[in-house]
């Protein structure tokens, strides 16, 4: 089943992220480039997922944090923890 991409920030904040991140940011141009070819793919996405079962986590979210490794030079997977805690990632 596939999970829903849900970002429960105002737990964490009472400010949104997107306040801590410079409005010209490299990452904004290249964020609104990879979520318009996810939500093109998200008929892709549903297909791959079967009806029933335990919730998996996101594919967006999988592909966006592949590219963050990439892009970062984030190596092993072990350090891809940094995502989490780095404002600027999430």
């Amino acid at each position: 089943m596939r999970g829903a991409e849900i970002t429960p920030e105002s737990l964490f904040t009472p400010v949104h992220l997107e306040t801590f991140v410079a409005a010209d940011h490299p990452l904004r141009p290249i964020r609104a480039m990879v979520n318009e070819a996810l939500g093109r793919m998200s008929w892709l996405f549903n297909a791959m997922h079967a009806e029933g079962g335990r919730e998996s986590i996101p594919p967006e979210r999988l592909v966006r944090a592949m590219l963050l490794q990439v892009l970062y030079s984030v190596r092993p997977e072990r350090r891809l923890e940094q995502i989490n805690c780095n404002l600027l990632f999430r």
